[in-house]
């Protein structure tokens, strides 16, 4: 149910002056080394991508989301200028439910992905899981402290992990649990159950199944995945 430029340096052929280690010539050999590094650096794409935490209060007036916004990130990157948001809309009843005077609630979670140019947002890929029509105790949240954005194969594209809970239940089981991972318009999806633990050595849920993306992933990514999974997978009632 969870419903997207690379630089192009032009080099002139001409004359290249000799540059030796003579004392007097430091400065250009300290230039010129620089700006090798700098060009290598962007060739391969491993320029750190650092990313802005923003105030989910006050986000651009050109950004819109439903439900309450929980994160939001702003990064550059080879895309160019982005912008993502998380949110959910909690438990709510259905206006079919109320007009039927049935106990029934839905939730909702959404993610959005935007490049920002000249104060413009497009939007090149969105997420959107839920929970419909459930009598008994809903669920469809993010696991706290999960959402970052990352560069793991250090492609100059950034990877962004989102990690959320689904389940419409009255008992005591594990909920479904997902990571979606976007790096540009490509999706990877890791799919499964939480676990639960019920006594000293009894247990149920925590496995998951990756999909054909994720499989085909750089080993660093699935690597990260499975680690981000083995880190939340235990599931507690308060």
């Amino acid at each position: 149910m969870d419903k997207t430029f690379p630089k192009v340096l032009n080099f002139r052929e001409g004359k290249t002056k000799h540059i030796t280690m003579k004392q007097n010539n430091k400065p250009y050999f300290k230039l010129f080394f620089a700006i090798t590094v700098l060009f290598s650096t962007n060739l391969l794409g491993q320029t750190p991508i650092k990313s802005t935490k923003l105030d989910v209060n006050k986000l651009p007036y050109f950004i819109k989301v439903d439900g309450k916004a929980q994160n939001a990130v702003r990064w550059t990157d080879n895309l160019g200028d982005n912008i993502v948001v998380t949110s959910e809309t909690g438990r709510y009843t259905p206006k079919k439910a109320k007009e039927n005077e049935i106990e029934e609630a839905n939730a909702d979670l959404f993610a959005y992905h935007y490049i920002i140019t000249n104060n413009q947002a497009q939007q090149t890929w969105k997420v959107y899981d839920f929970i419909k029509d459930c009598p008994l105790d809903i669920e469809a949240n993010y696991v706290k402290n999960t959402f970052q954005v990352t560069d793991l194969d250090k492609n100059g594209v950034a990877e962004v992990w989102l990690m959320y809970r689904t389940v419409c239940h009255g008992d005591v089981s594990p909920s479904d649990m997902k990571i979606i991972m976007y790096q540009g318009q490509q999706k990877y999806a890791m799919r499964g159950r939480a676990k639960i633990k019920y006594g000293e050595k009894e247990f149920e849920g925590g496995e998951y199944k990756l999909d054909p993306a994720f499989n085909k992933a750089p080993k660093v990514i699935i690597d990260f995945a499975k680690k981000l999974w083995n880190k939340n997978i235990l599931q507690t009632f308060e």
